[in-house]
């Protein structure tokens, strides 16, 4: 029923219209909330429907069930949309259930190639089997259909996420090893004469396999008004690999490193004996390390035979390298060295890695853990 020409006013309060005006301007709350505040605030300064209809360009109609829900209900409810019925479900719950069932199996295990679903691959199945299956209402499931049912049930079975199974049965034992470390570290850097140790830690590890790149054509350098970064032809030649192993010292910051083609247990020996030269040799060196096969060979073995009583040998835990200082190390230099990096030659990219560790030498960063060391006493 159309509102007649005498028409009822809206009562609002000073806070009321305050509220009403701020949703009127607001642009983060929804749009038909937006036109409705303005619909009210209209209504409530004497225009009539046919004004506002005009003024908001919205059907005089909507203006009217608008207005008549704020005198019947209140403004608030006025910008709300009231609850309505809707069309009644077409899909039971038994057959949701066959449908997260089958999300929750594997492709192949219904005598299929690929290994996951696809929504697409997955309402075809369900298309082909609702009707043997006894849902009906499945026979036209579109992948629409289907994400929004596993979306319901919170699934996604087109995709991986991958977990580490924790195979260390003395990982926190192990763990706790590398933690004790990392205090007494912490403590003697801290110590009013760190000066006066007679022993020195150092986290060491590889970083293998890095690929020297070169370019196929020249880069283009950023221009103003032109381009804003610099240009790179999408190509690239391969050029040889080099392996780095490295060790950072956890009381001064410095790098000990060798750069070799690969990272047997020859090469890490000689960073064995490069370590073993740094440092005075009444001093005890703790390495901490992985589980890698060349720091436990036979010939690294004979090796430290060799030199009794000079190195004590932390490992971490398996699966548990990031427990080493080191990684965070390889983690700086990959984000802020080797992206991006282009070079000639292999032995380019050798002499700029050397040049690199020399530079961080000449002004050393003390590598710091701080996970769960508050935890430790010594």
């Amino acid at each position: 029923m159309p509102f007649q020409s005498q028409k009822a006013k809206l009562q609002l309060s000073a806070e009321d219209r305050e509220q009403l005006e701020r949703f009127s301007k607001s642009r983060t709350e929804k749009h038909a909330k937006v036109v409705r505040a303005q619909m009210l605030l209209a209504y409530t300064d004497g225009k009539s429907i046919s004004a506002i209809s005009r003024q908001l360009n919205e059907s005089r109609s909507k203006v009217d069930r608008c207005l008549r829900k704020a005198l019947s209900l209140g403004w608030e409810n006025a910008l709300k949309d009231l609850p309505r019925s809707g069309r009644p479900r077409r899909i039971s719950d038994e057959a949701t259930s066959w449908v997260v069932d089958l999300a929750c199996r594997k492709p192949k295990d219904l005598d299929y190639a690929r290994e996951l679903w696809t929504y697409r691959s997955l309402a075809k199945h369900i298309r082909e089997h609702a009707l043997e299956a006894g849902f009906p209402e499945l026979k036209r499931a579109g992948k629409g259909l289907i994400h929004l049912i596993l979306d319901r049930h919170d699934l996604r079975p087109h995709k991986i996420r991958y977990y580490l199974e924790q195979r260390d049965p003395n990982f926190e034992l192990k763990k706790a090893q590398i933690l004790v470390v990392y205090k007494e570290v912490a403590l003697l850097n801290e110590s009013k004469h760190p000066e006066s140790r007679q022993m020195t830690t150092l986290c060491v590890d590889e970083k293998p396999n890095l690929q020297a790149l070169g370019t196929v054509r020249a880069d283009h350098p950023p221009e103003p008004g032109k381009q804003r970064q610099w240009g790179r032809d999408a190509q690239y030649k391969r050029l040889g690999t080099v392996s780095v192993l490295a060790g950072i010292d956890l009381h001064t910051g410095e790098v000990l490193s060798i750069i070799r083609e690969r990272h047997r247990s020859r090469e890490f020996i000689e960073l064995l004996k490069l370590v073993d030269l740094n440092y005075p040799e009444e001093w005890k060196i703790r390495l901490i390390m992985d589980n890698h096969s060349s720091h436990k060979s036979k010939e690294t073995q004979e090796y430290l035979q060799t030199r009794p009583n000079r190195f004590e040998l932390v490992f971490t835990p398996t699966h548990g390298s990031w427990l080493n200082l080191v990684e965070c190390f390889f983690s700086k230099m990959t984000r802020s060295f080797l992206r991006g990096l282009r070079v000639k030659t292999r032995e380019e990219l050798r002499q700029r890695l050397e040049k690199y560790f020399d530079e961080l030498n000449s002004d050393p960063v003390v590598f710091r853990w701080k996970y769960q060391l508050d935890d430790v006493t010594v």
